[in-house]
């Protein structure tokens, strides 16, 4: 496959409901993970734009389920769909009820999306994954969903630091050391591996 690159993005909608999801049909990536992991950071590295996803120090910040529309170049055929960004979890400054509710949306949303590729969990590399990160993962397996874990944060370790962190991630979810992908927003280590893995996605 010859290089990928993003041709355009843009932000779409933040739904609160099912029926708020865009209308049109197009293949969904959706990025689940904790609180602060990366994902609006790894959103706007990966589109390449500065501020396509709003990043902020606030755990719990994002309420909604953001869709992003993509389209990317491969083998000179443009392809469109979606990148889902789901509010973290693990951590949120919000009532009890509120929690409640957007876990029934989020899983209503990713056991009644029908064109889900595949769900990138971010978990961040320096720590070894926590139960809600487990606990995501085995939902996730339950629902039939492909999983790719995303290293966040790989930056910040040295070599052997890494590797050891990442031996550490592969035997907590107990995968293939292939269903990792180390990723550094900061210096767009990852980028293009992952894009790869969502070409390859769409093409199937």
């Amino acid at each position: 496959m010859e290089e990928i690159t993003i041709v355009k993005s843009e932000y779409v909608t933040s739904a609160v409901s099912r029926a708020t999801c865009p209308e049109e049909l197009l293949p969904e990536i959706v990025f689940v993970g904790r609180s602060n992991v990366g994902k609006s950071s790894l959103i706007n590295s990966l589109t390449n734009r500065k501020a396509l996803a709003r990043t902020s120090g606030t755990p719990g910040k994002t309420q909604t389920i953001n869709f992003f529309r993509v389209e990317l170049k491969a083998d000179d055929t443009r392809r469109a769909f979606y990148l889902v960004d789901l509010p973290g979890y693990g951590y949120a400054k919000t009532s009890k009820t509120n929690r409640k509710l957007w876990a029934k949306f989020i899983d209503e949303y990713l056991s009644s999306r029908r064109d889900i590729k595949f769900v990138c969990q971010l978990v961040d590399m320096r720590h070894p994954p926590m139960e809600s990160d487990l606990k995501s993962f085995a939902n996730l397996v339950e629902k039939n969903l492909p999983v790719l874990i995303v290293a966040t944060k790989s930056d910040k370790l040295g070599k052997t630091q890494r590797q050891k962190h990442l031996d550490a991630i592969q035997k907590a979810f107990d995968i293939d050391a292939e269903s990792i992908l180390p990723y550094s927003s900061v210096k767009n280590e990852g980028r293009s591996a992952l894009l790869d893995v969502i070409a390859k996605s769409l093409i199937e």
